[in-house]
């Protein structure tokens, strides 16, 4: 099957060809993001592969619908990006990688949260130009500190074993809580998670119900110097308001793996650029914010499986047999 890949990096072409060696594929790679200027790229390939910031809104799909793609594979597992709707209606079956590791997102979100507390980035730079102070070094104690966690799919619940082993007391909200959770995780109604936690991660995915769910309302009910740490979706958080919460000392330390903007600026280069978003570079003045560029999943096992599992999808449909992680509007498969 000839498929377009979009936004493809050196790394996206090395795991996806291994990936690729039993299926043989025919994989046409293109650097740029899929979107409504980019989407003629695609002419004559029956299928696209997309990554989490490729638009896929109304106008791109029929664009792609038009030029005779019928497959869209996700190399990722959100899917806010794409208009199910749309892509139903026209006939496009939508394929995702469901879970990947979700131990590598957990993992970098405890990185985060143990970077931000004992300072170890600014202890980095310091040690470099020969400064030994430890002035503004100063962090606690994870042990008997409360935890909230919100969202407990598989990435949240991998996240409440570690801060568990930590000794940490475990909230959890999420709407539909786990049956198998462990005992030591407390589910818990939002608004007291908000209130009791000393460190807050966020691991929900992004819906109409979670968009800015960390508004100027969430954060008032937080405790002073609360950590917030997101690794889910950038549009969980209200940027203006969590800047406001930082100037007010109520957030004393911030992580972020994904921004509501990201679109414009994550998997590419602009150290040579001016970047023109000025809450994304307010956020890069404090001193207690610390930011990644969407890497929490990028690990070698997760890449692996993400192309193996995108492969797979790909063949799946091709051939009308196996497991094919499809989604539709009304229901995932």
């Amino acid at each position: 099957m000839r498929v377009a890949v979009f936004s493809s990096k050196a790394y996206d072409r090395l795991f996806l060809d291994q990936a690729n060696e039993a299926s043989r594929h025919e994989l046409v790679y293109f650097e740029p993001p899929l979107t409504a200027e980019t989407a003629a790229l695609a002419a004559g390939f029956r299928g696209v592969c997309a990554f989490v910031n490729d638009r896929l809104d109304q106008e791109v799909l029929r664009q792609l619908h038009n030029s005779g793609t019928e497959l869209i594979a996700l190399r990722c597992a959100g899917f806010n990006n794409v208009d199910l709707a749309e892509a139903e209606r026209l006939g496009i079956t939508v394929a995702r990688v469901p879970a990947y590791s979700p131990h590598a997102v957990a993992e970098h979100a405890v990185a985060l949260l143990l970077s931000l507390n004992r300072m170890t980035y600014r202890a980095y730079n310091r040690v470099r130009e020969g400064n030994f102070s430890l002035d503004g070094l100063l962090g606690f104690d994870l042990y008997g500190k409360t935890v909230g966690v919100v969202g407990t799919g598989k990435i949240g619940l991998i996240f409440t074993d570690i801060m568990h082993g930590f000794g940490c007391r475990v909230l959890a909200s999420d709407p539909a809580p786990d049956p198998n959770a462990k005992a030591f995780v407390h589910y818990v109604p939002l608004e007291k998670l908000l209130a009791e936690a000393d460190i807050i991660s966020l691991h929900c995915p992004l819906t109409p119900q979670t968009h800015h769910l960390i508004d100027a309302q969430a954060i008032a009910r937080m405790k002073d110097g609360v950590v917030l740490i997101n690794t889910g979706r950038g549009r969980v958080v209200d940027t203006r308001a969590v800047i406001d919460a930082l100037k007010s000392g109520k957030i004393g330390r911030l992580g972020l793996d994904v921004y509501e903007e990201e679109e414009q600026l994550f998997f590419q280069d602009l150290s040579q650029r001016v970047i023109a978003d000025d809450l994304f570079m307010r956020l890069t003045t404090f001193p207690n914010v610390l930011i990644t560029g969407h890497q929490a999943f990028f690990t070698r096992e997760a890449m692996s499986h993400i192309a193996e599992t995108t492969l797979a999808n790909i063949s799946a449909f091709e051939q009308g047999s196996g497991t094919l992680h499809r989604i539709s509007a009304d229901r995932l498969a």
